[in-house]
């Protein structure tokens, strides 16, 4: 069996995010990261401190325009990434762009018909999609489990970090989106949302955002910079029984609950049905635990190597893009 040849990285953007992006390729296997790109300098001669074969550059053209440069990871503000996925897609370069995709559904479905036509992998960092605790979450959902999914509840909070170049939906939000279309196997048919803007009158930072899916699934998010606590958790509820996710727990991710509600046969003596509640075990499966990025990493690369669909293509970013900008107009109109 031969060894798949090693394709040449680039990544643009190097703040927050970027650094994570570089350190997880770099020790992959078949990836060479050959540049990285940032507007700041200071960034740049920090990432060269660390990986002083790797060359750097202020201009993303470097990257996304090279002739050496098999494929751009992309982690620079939602703002940008259009115009650099643009530039990647036109020249040949498959494409990881970190989440939301774009600002707008009309530059994603610009992108995705991009990388159709020229027959390149674009992908799309919602990095939750490759938790292991969310991947146990669908395999207990498909498995029918729960029974009848009812509903599903996501909480995303902290205190900060506050963001100015876009809101706690466009922010954090696009998480839950993301793992709930994931879940569920389909995207929203009708959303509704409230917001604020406490700290920044024009960016919410706290937000509370409701979804229907098909079969009359509902589900809730409620997202904050500006919370006590950092939460990570998700609740389903279906008809036999019920779990959560917990991104912090220290048990364990995923839990599964044998509650329920129970509807006692008719009693003509009564009149009506009896609606009972059930108790039961909590179940902790057993999850590995592995790095969400590294899985995504690899997940990538296998995607580029071997020419095949990513689970968060472009169409997924785009179905998560379109509710956003949905949810978006909703803020706007309400917010006036």
């Amino acid at each position: 069996m031969t060894t798949p040849v090693k394709k040449r990285i680039g990544v643009i953007g190097c703040g927050q995010w970027g650094p994570n992006q570089i350190r997880t390729f770099f020790f992959h296997p078949h990836a060479e990261v050959v540049r990285v790109c940032d507007a700041d300098e200071r960034r740049l001669e920090a990432m060269k401190a660390v990986y002083r074969a790797v060359e750097t550059t202020a201009k993303f053209e470097d990257i996304t325009k090279a002739p050496d440069i098999d494929a751009v990871i992309i982690t620079t503000p939602v703002s940008s990434h259009h115009a650099i996925a643009k530039s990647a897609l036109e020249n040949g370069k498959d494409v990881l762009c970190e989440k939301p995709l774009t600002r707008t559904a009309a530059e994603a479905r610009e992108l995705v018909k991009l990388a159709q036509d020229k027959k390149r992998i674009l992908m799309v960092g919602h990095v939750f999609l490759f938790n292991p605790g969310i991947v146990k979450l669908k395999e207990v959902i498909d498995s029918k489990e729960l029974g009848q999914t009812y509903y599903l509840h996501a909480q995303r909070t902290n205190l900060g970090p506050v963001r100015k170049d876009v809101n706690s939906v466009f922010d954090l939000a696009s998480h839950d989106i993301s793992i709930f279309n994931f879940l569920l196997g389909a995207r929203p048919k009708v959303v509704s949302a409230v917001g604020k803007g406490y700290l920044q009158p024009q960016v919410e930072d706290v937000a509370f955002v409701s979804l229907e899916y098909p079969g009359g699934v509902l589900a809730h998010i409620h997202v904050s910079w500006l919370d006590p606590k950092k939460v990570r958790q998700i609740t389903v509820v279906g008809s036999k029984k019920m779990a959560s996710w917990d991104d912090l727990s220290t048990t364990g991710p995923v839990e599964i609950f044998s509650k329920r509600i129970e509807r006692e046969p008719y009693y003509k003596d009564y009149g009506e049905f009896h609606l009972l509640a059930k108790d039961g075990e909590v179940l902790i499966p057993a999850v590995k635990n592995e790095e969400p990025l590294k899985r995504q990493a690899e997940h990538f690369m296998n995607c580029i190597l071997h020419r095949t669909q990513p689970i968060s293509d472009g169409k997924n970013g785009l179905e998560v893009v379109e509710t956003l900008e949905a949810i978006a107009m909703l803020l706007d109109a309400k917010r006036e």
